[in-house]
């Protein structure tokens, strides 16, 4: 198989590292195309792969070409690359807001995937779910579900809307973590603690709190139920969520930013 990433940033070289790892490929069918002349000088020194411009016929000798670029690139690119396109090769772009119609009359093939990632991807623990077009056929489909399975989990969906919900979910997800993790830590620090010693606390809290959903064999309700006594420690903290409205802002919020990933389409069509 022969692989092409297209946009070399911090994605584009998770992906061709996760390849290259798991021998998905090897370096000499893995192409590496990127504008900025100082990022090609310093991909030679990496020696991941052939590293070459977009605008090249080696793009079309590809089984798989991923865009890895920013979406704001995608309009000054789909034209240097669409000449070289053959159905040979299934494109997968992991740009927000780009649809799959907009990929396919830009680069004038309907063989085309669009992945949602998120940041974990960079330690192999990521989510990523995709879409395809039509004309995609299954066998097509599992050999790119092989390729971003590399990163992390994946999950398929035949309706390309359900990525905006995807993206307000998992893609966005990290941050919703953050927050929390960031509002516990502060907390300790308010109570007397020190930053180190709140936030060692609140992660390996939040660790093993991941375990047991994974692994306890209970309903969430249930696992809150062990921990929140009546009367307790817990249910004091629980009450004052309710009283702020802590699970209807998150709920609210990830619906918000479902909203925004289709707005953000619409702007690029």
């Amino acid at each position: 198989m022969k692989v092409t990433i297209v946009g070399c940033g911090n994605m584009g070289l998770v992906y061709a590292r996760a390849f290259l790892r798991y021998q998905i490929v090897n370096a000499d069918s893995l192409i590496l195309a990127e504008k900025n002349e100082q990022r090609r000088d310093e991909l030679m020194r990496l020696n991941l792969g052939k590293v070459t411009v977009a605008d090249t016929p080696e793009i079309g000798d590809t089984d798989l070409l991923i865009l890895a670029v920013k979406p704001q690139d995608f309009s000054d690119l789909a034209p240097k690359i669409a000449p070289y396109l053959t159905s040979r090769t299934t494109v997968v772009s992991i740009m927000a807001g780009i649809t799959l119609q907009q990929l396919a009359s830009s680069l004038g093939t309907t063989q085309v995937v669009r992945a949602m990632p998120n940041s974990p991807v960079e330690l192999g623990l990521g989510m990523t779910g995709f879409s395809a077009g039509t004309d995609v056929l299954v066998a097509q489909i599992r050999q790119v579900e092989q390729l971003i399975a590399t990163t992390g989990r994946t999950v398929f969906f035949e309706d390309e809307k359900m990525l905006d919900a995807v993206t307000a979910v998992s893609g966005s997800g990290p941050a919703y973590f953050f927050y929390i993790v960031r509002a516990m830590i502060e907390a300790g620090k308010e109570m007397g603690m020190s930053e180190a010693v709140a936030a060692t606390l609140v992660k390996q809290t939040m660790l093993g709190s991941f375990h047991l959903i994974n692994n306890a064999g209970k309903s969430l309700d249930d696992l809150i139920g062990t921990v929140a006594s009546r009367g307790g420690t817990t249910e004091a903290a629980l009450r004052e969520f309710e009283k702020y409205h802590v699970h209807e802002g998150l709920k609210e919020g990830m619906k918000k930013a479902e909203q925004r990933a289709g707005e953000l389409a619409n702007l690029k069509s």
